[in-house]
């Protein structure tokens, strides 16, 4: 323990983390900067932040504030102690409805303030779009904006009194009329009074540089105001009281299509004088394929939001904008889904711009720059103008109406001619945005990243008095130093400079990033959507983070956690790392931010291929072995014919113990109960009834006196082999050719889970397939050999198999290999089953069968980790694009069959991997077709395969079901049925619910009696 760290355990009632884990979660915000820090304190009050104060000055420690840490400018980061608000300091402390105000700490979340002010019908103002993990703190040091305010202005607007603390100790009350001012700042105000009334630029969004300008006695001398947007560097905020305005009772949101992004931002001021809430603009270049499709005609958008005391007049508001402006195509929203589902478009660009379309990797640097707004289109032109000059690309988009632009730019900050280009384009648009009467940053702050660069903008006399007004309230320069004044190069610290600069050895392909496990990594640029402290609709993301609060388990945690590994300053032992394995270890590898993290980060992947090299050669948990090798404990207990025998053993209570001891499972876990037959052989034995029956039928008739001909479904048990079906799918000749009237053919999986937990599932899913007008098929189970023939019309080619001379297999996704990180034994399990597969993988086929995987998470295992960990082989990418789910066969494959109709109302839970990888609109369609009524809820049950099960997981596994699944299933009324695709889910509700919930394939089956 060092000196600094004991002095300050001994002067705070917070948590003071000096260690690794904590150091290297704060190293970063969402910005192109890396500082490593002394360490990081969580203050629990005023006086813990007045005694890290006291403790760093004697020391010369700088210290820095912060918030959620999504700052973009670099302002979040620093070499000494950071002051961490979001875990203690984070209350509400009142509300007054009637003054219009509330009462808040730095820590608080802005959606928990959104909250409590809306059953008044009141709201803050201000809201970025990280609105849901952004601290109210963060907003005061950034003067954050957001995209309605064009109505409701900047966070300085809404600021009424700030409890400060200076870095000397002293406590202030910042206000109107001086109220608060350090001694000397009135003086050093009124004595330079013309430069304060002349050296800034009049535009709504000018957040570059200290508002000085706010003392002005015009403007009411406001202390408060003044000292919003000083990102840290005068004085710690502990307590705020802020405005709040009145929240329109309806709203509606005309979405205007434009020919591109300069004709919108031509348009966008044309449409402030009907008083909107908002004038958003985006390209196409950020709008993913799928959500296009709900946008009008156009090539770029704005998304103007209109208010109302009722839904007709903010409708009547909305058309009346569109008849005023110049559209190619308009649409008019008021249901509020529909304005949400719109909003998260706009909301997730700050992430998805961070890739150019042809997965460039992009960067902010010049996020915010603001323009006077009927100057937008003309700074537009010359801005692309400049790219082109230094052959950089990148996407605009943001708050057009109050001319300011957001954008990520390509450029190429790992090697050193790509840096200095960065500076010099920097530069040269600094000089671009001060030409068109601008603010070097119109929203997020200066940080590092463009203070170096305000004496362009405000000129050397105004940067002097920045510098006094910084003397004035920080002597010692202890606060952020390096921001705003002084400040350090904007080239400088950054973060990617540490990465290795030739590509890690990695087991998975990484195709999106270019087989590049660091540019994987790097994928995770900050903008802490992980963070949410509450899921909406059917988002998933992160839920170990939500059960426990901690950075260090959601995914930019863990992602900040993994950049330090392969840094290798702060986490010096990399793959080997404890650090990096326990933030993992709460990983459900759930997925979901493989779909709702804005950027992709796949942390479920990144955790596999962290413990295949933690554990390579070495002794794993006990749990890897139990449950990871679970497919092959249950083949043997499959072959000896032991199913009702373990069952019986695992009941007694004390041997039950002992299991779960030795396997590394929770104690308060039950273990589940084994089938006492597999589905598989249910099927085939259902299958030999079947030919026997048609067998005997066709005696009776005087029909042939045996059925050789007749395909066993079971395909490689037959006599023959599946020969004659390949040829025949492979046939050319029309002569005799009647595949047009065969049914549609499906592979029907028999995933672990089904196969030897739940039967029941298989055989429903089988029933309803059937039914549909599908042939089923069981895959193969034995290693078929391709044979090539000379005939007289040419070459045929076709595969056998003989069951004698090969060994039986199965088979199988490898998902629990996967999921504890036993990437070569998943690699060998896969390559098996491609090996099983490979007549119908052959790339001479053209008719591939789909394979229904009715497991949800071994269905996204072999869409994705299959054809990612296998890249090399090209059968795994033509079975990952074969494998559908249950509903999508029947959408696809039987589109004119109408299923049972039951009429009942459903709750439940859509499986994570649905939601994150397979998508889960052919299932609600197929809901609704069976009058199956009702939404099911996002989130994830917290069993998770393996993860719920291990030893130490239970109280967050948990926590994970209470946050949306329970609550839902026990809200639901008598008679509703419970789905859950998934075992997992089904059992986490039996085992914390006692509720037995169904597969939506059981549901119908049973609806066909």
């Amino acid at each position: 323990m060092t000196d600094l760290e004991a002095e300050l355990r001994g002067a705070v009632r917070g948590e003071v983390g000096f260690d690794a884990v904590s150091r290297a979660l704060t190293t970063m915000d969402a910005s192109n900067y890396r500082r490593v820090p002394l360490g990081v304190v969580a203050p629990r009050d005023a006086d813990d932040v007045a005694a890290v104060l006291a403790v760093c000055r004697e020391r010369g420690v700088p210290v820095v504030p912060r918030g959620g840490g999504t700052s973009i400018a670099g302002q979040a980061t620093g070499t000494g102690v950071v002051l961490d608000f979001t875990r203690h300091m984070n209350r509400l402390l009142a509300v007054d409805p009637e003054a219009r105000t509330a009462v808040v700490q730095p820590g608080l979340v802005l959606d928990r303030l959104q909250e409590a002010a809306a059953p008044h019908g009141l709201r803050f103002g201000p809201d970025p779009s990280t609105h849901s993990r952004c601290t109210l703190g963060g907003m005061i040091g950034n003067n954050a904006c957001g995209s309605h305010s064009v109505a409701w202005g900047t966070t300085a607007d809404s600021v009424c009194e700030l409890d400060v603390v200076t870095a000397r100790g002293e406590r202030l009350r910042l206000g109107r009329e001086w109220a608060g001012a350090p001694e000397g700042l009135r003086a050093l105000v009124e004595g330079d009074l013309a430069r304060l009334r002349t050296g800034y630029p009049e535009l709504p969004r000018r957040i570059s540089g200290y508002a000085l300008d706010a003392l002005l006695p015009e403007k009411g001398a406001d202390v408060a105001r003044s000292f919003c947007g000083s990102e840290g560097t005068l004085g710690v905020l502990t307590e705020a009281v802020v405005r709040l305005v009145e929240a329109p009772r309806a709203r509606a949101l005309a979405v205007l299509g434009y020919a591109d992004e300069s004709a919108a931002a031509e348009a966008a001021s044309g449409l402030l004088p009907h008083r909107p809430l908002t004038v958003e603009g985006m390209a196409a270049d950020l709008v993913p394929a799928a959500a296009s499709a709900g946008l009008p005609r156009g090539g770029a958008w704005l998304f103007v939001e209109a208010g109302g005391e009722s839904a007709g007049e903010a409708r009547a508001r909305a058309q009346a904008i569109v008849r005023a402006a110049d559209v190619l195509d308009a649409l008019v929203v008021t249901d509020p889904a529909g304005q949400r589902a719109l909003w998260r478009i706009r909301e997730d660009a700050s992430g998805t711009a961070t890739r150019m379309p042809d997965g460039t990797e992009a960067w902010p640097g010049w996020e915010d720059c603001a323009v006077p707004p009927a100057r937008l289109g003309a700074y537009l032109r010359d801005f692309r103008g400049l790219l082109t000059d230094h052959g950089l690309r990148g996407t605009p988009y943001g708050h057009f109406g109050d001319g300011c632009i957001h954008v990520r730019i390509d450029f190429d900050l790992l090697t050193a001619p790509g840096v200095a280009r960065f500076r010099h384009f920097s530069e040269e648009l600094a000089e671009l945005v001060v030409a068109h009467g601008g603010s070097l940053s119109g929203e997020h702050g200066d940080g590092q990243a463009r203070a170096e660069l305000l004496p362009r903008m405000y000129g050397p006399e105004l940067i002097a008095l920045f510098e006094r007004a910084k003397a004035l309230w920080d002597p010692d320069d202890l606060l952020n130093p390096g921001m705003l004044v002084r400040p350090a190069p904007l080239d400088g610290n950054l973060r990617f400079s540490v990465l290795p600069r030739e590509p890690v050895d990695v087991a998975f392909g990484y195709p999106a990033d270019g087989g590049d496990f660091a540019a994987a990594v790097r994928r995770c640029v900050g903008v802490a959507k992980c963070r949410t402290a509450s899921t909406a609709g059917a988002s998933v993301m992160c839920p170990s983070f939500r059960a426990t609060g901690e950075e260090e388990h959601s995914t930019r945690g863990r992602a900040r956690l993994l950049h330090e590994m392969l840094a290798g300053e702060v986490i010096t032992d990399g793959w080997r790392s404890t650090e990096v394995r326990d933030a993992l270890d709460l990983c459900l590898s759930c997925k979901g931010c493989r779909s709702d993290c804005p950027v992709g980060v796949d942390m479920a992947t990144y955790k596999a291929e962290f413990l295949h090299h933690h554990y390579a050669g070495r002794r794993r948990p006990a749990a890897h072995y139990s449950m990871g090798w679970l497919p092959r404990w249950l083949h043997w207990v499959t072959r000896t014919r032991t199913a009702g025998l373990v069952n019986a053993l695992a009941s007694v209570r004390p041997l039950a113990a002992l299991a779960k001891r030795l396997g590394g499972i929770a104690p308060e876990r039950e273990l589940p109960r084994i089938a006492p037959e597999t589905f598989s052989r249910w099927w085939t034995r259902r299958t030999v009834e079947q030919v026997r029956r048609m067998t005997a039928e066709w005696k009776l008739r005087g029909g042939p006196a045996d059925a050789r001909h007749l395909r066993d479904t079971d395909g490689p048990e037959s006599a023959d082999g599946v020969t004659d079906d390949v040829d025949d799918m492979n046939d050319t000749d029309d002569t005799d050719d009647t595949d047009d009237d065969f049914p549609p053919v499906v592979a029907l999986w028999p995933d672990t889970f089904t196969e030897h937990f739940a039967p029941e599932v298989g055989k429903a899913a089988l029933k309803v397939l059937e039914a549909a007008g599908l042939m089923v098929m069981q895959p193969p189970r034995f290693k078929w050999k391709a044979r090539v023939e000379q005939m007289p019309e040419g070459e045929a080619w076709g595969y056998g198999a003989n069951p004698l001379a090969s060994r039986r297999s199965r088979v199988c996704c490898g998902l629990t290999y996967l999921s504890t990180g036993q990437l070569d034994r998943a690699r060998a399990v896969l390559r098996r089953t491609l090996d099983l597969l490979a007549p119908f993988l052959d790339p001479r086929l053209e008719r591939v069968p789909a394979f229904v995987v009715l497991e949800p998470s071994c269905a996204a295992a072999l869409r994705t980790d299959l054809p990612e960990l296998l890249h090399d082989d090209p059968r795994a990418a033509r079975l990952a694009a074969s494998v559908v789910t249950f509903a999508e066969a029947l959408e696809r494959y039987a589109p004119d069959w109408t299923p049972p109709v039951l009429d009942r109302p459903v709750t439940g839970q859509t499986h994570c991997h649905q939601h994150a990888v397979l998508g889960d609109a052919p299932d609600r369609r197929l809901r609704a077709a069976a009058g199956l009524t009702g939404e099911l809820t996002g989130g994830c049950c917290g069993l998770a395969g393996n993860f719920g099960f291990e030893k130490g997981h239970f109280e967050v596994s948990a926590a994970c079901a209470e946050e949306r699944l329970l609550p839902a299933v026990r809200a639901a009324a008598e008679g509703t049925e419970v789905l859950a695709d998934g075992f997992s889910c089904r059992t986490q509700l039996e085992q914390l619910a006692g509720v037995r919930a169904r597969h939506l394939a059981q549901v119908l089956a049973e609806g066909l009696d």
